[in-house]
C-alpha cells in the first residue's frame, strides 16, 4: 500500500477541504460573539453587586469545568426536551439544526474562558496609570479606552490566540452530533473506505491550520508588542 493513495485522495479529498471550511467557519462564528459576549462577563466578575458578581463566575465555573462534548450533547439533544416552549418562541429553527446548536455551545463555552483571560488582562494593567489618568482630570471610560484596554489587549493577545486554537481542535466534538465539519466528512470517509490514511489527512489540515494561526498570531503579537522591545524593532 502507497504511503498516500491518489485515488482516494482524489475521492475524498474536496469532501475534507468542504470540512474544513465548515470547521473554521464554525470555530470563527463562535469566537467572534464569544469575544462580544466576554467583555460584560468580565466586568460582571468585578461588579460591586454580588447577585452579578456570582452569576458571573457560576457562569463560568460551568462552562471552564464540564467536557465541551457534554455541554455540546445537553444543548443539542436537550432541546428536544423543550421543542414545545421552543416553537412557541419562535427559536426551534436554531435548535432543530446540528450547526447552530453547535455554534451556540461552542460560543458559551469560549465566552468563559475569553471572559477570564479578559479579567486577568485588565487587572494586570497597573492601578498607577489609572490614577496617573485621573490625575490629568480624564474621565474614567477615557482612561479605560486609552489606557487600559489597549495595554489589556496586548497582554490578552497571547491566551487569546491559544484559545483560538484550542477551539480549533475542540471543534472535532461536532462531529459526534451530526455536523460534516472536518473531523465528521473524515468520519464519513473513513466509513466508506475503511482506510485509515483519511484521518492522517485530517490531522495534517487541523496541523495546517494551527501552524497558520500560530504565524500569524506571532507576527501580530510582535507588531503590536514592537514598543515594548529595546529599539522598537
Amino acid at each position: 500500500m502507497s504511503l498516500i493513495d491518489l485515488d482516494l485522495l482524489a475521492r475524498y479529498g474536496p469532501r475534507l477541504l468542504s470540512g474544513l471550511w465548515v470547521t473554521l467557519q464554525l470555530v470563527a462564528l463562535s469566537v467572534a460573539i464569544g469575544a462580544l459576549l466576554a467583555f460584560p462577563l468580565a466586568f460582571a466578575r468585578k461588579s460591586p453587586i454580588a447577585p452579578i458578581r456570582w452569576a458571573s463566575f457560576g457562569y463560568s465555573y460551568f462552562f471552564r469545568g464540564t467536557p465541551l462534548l457534554a455541554q455540546t450533547f445537553l444543548v443539542y439533544y436537550g432541546a428536544g426536551q423543550f421543542r414545545p416552549e421552543l416553537q412557541a418562541v419562535g427559536l426551534w429553527w436554531l435548535f432543530r439544526d446540528a450547526f447552530f446548536c453547535c455554534a451556540l455551545t461552542f460560543t458559551l463555552n469560549t465566552a468563559a474562558y475569553q471572559a477570564e483571560i479578559l479579567r486577568g488582562a485588565l487587572a494586570a494593567v497597573p492601578t498607577g496609570q489609572v490614577e496617573a489618568g485621573m490625575a490629568l482630570g480624564l474621565s474614567r471610560w477615557r482612561i479605560f479606552r486609552h489606557i487600559v484596554l489597549p495595554q489589556a489587549l496586548v497582554v490578552a493577545l497571547r491566551p487569546f490566540g491559544n484559545e483560538i486554537i484550542l477551539m480549533v481542535k475542540g471543534s472535532a466534538v461536532a462531529a459526534i452530533v451530526t455536523v460534516f465539519d472536518l473531523m465528521g466528512a473524515t468520519r464519513l470517509a473513513y466509513a466508506r473506505s475503511f482506510d485509515f490514511q483519511v484521518y492522517l489527512w485530517a490531522a495534517v489540515l487541523y496541523l495546517a491550520v494551527v501552524e497558520t494561526l500560530r504565524r500569524v498570531w506571532d507576527r501580530l503579537e510582535r507588531r503590536m508588542t514592537r514598543h515594548l522591545r529595546p529599539g522598537g524593532a
